[in-house]
């Protein structure tokens, strides 16, 4: 009868320190784990287990909603529909991305570094994407054509760049100086989210007021 061997777990102290998470004393994966042991993992309840779960159920309701979308929207010959479909694309793409990384981080120091540089920079397109969907729809009557809609996505695209960097250097900064790496990652990922939101915040604030003044 054929058997699979799960890989065995490791706890904190047997790992290399670039592999230590926060608050977190067991359940490690071996810090050279090969590609299957690493796919093995997942059905583990290892350090990562949530993340690659989390992250890669959701990339299948994502696909299965753009595949809906498709049949109902002109994506390709409809040009309004284009910053819907950047959007779609990306947040397929993000998840799933996360998901590779966190499964696969733990087959060398290296390969972590480079699973979660892909991680971070999905994210940035996925914010990116973010950008080019409320340009495109969300953006206050008052506000198009004005100067933030017309360099709203070009400044979008420069933090997708800056913050991708931002992350990715952040990483080196761990072991040394892990304060400051935390902040560093932290900014990284809040300033996008805080500019691509500049719209949608702009239309929930008015429509309070609004509501405020009726009552």
């Amino acid at each position: 009868m054929l058997t699979v061997k799960l890989p065995q777990l490791l706890s904190v102290h047997q790992m290399p320190r670039v592999f230590w998470e926060d608050g977190i004393m067991s359940g490690y994966r071996h810090p050279k784990s090969t590609a299957l042991d690493c796919l093995l993992s997942s059905f583990q309840m290892t350090n990562e287990t949530v993340n690659i779960w989390t992250h890669f159920l959701p990339t299948w309701y994502f696909l299965w909603r753009f595949l809906l979308l498709s049949y109902t929207l002109d994506f390709l010959g409809d040009p309004y529909n284009w910053p819907l479909l950047v959007y779609m694309m990306l947040i397929c793409l993000y998840p799933f991305t996360s998901s590779f990384a966190h499964t696969f981080s733990s087959m060398s120091a290296h390969a972590r570094h480079i699973c979660y540089f892909l991680d971070y920079g999905a994210l940035s397109l996925y914010s990116l994407g973010c950008a080019f969907t409320y340009g495109a729809y969300v953006m206050p009557d008052r506000w198009v054509n004005g100067t933030l809609h017309r360099y709203y996505v070009p400044i979008a695209a420069f933090n997708t760049f800056i913050c991708t960097g931002l992350s990715c250097y952040s990483r080196f900064l761990e072991v040394d100086r892990p304060v400051l790496s935390k902040v560093l990652r932290t900014v990284a990922f809040v300033h996008p989210f805080v500019f691509d939101n500049v719209p949608l915040f702009y239309r929930l604030f008015f429509l309070l007021r609004r509501r405020l003044q009726l009552e």
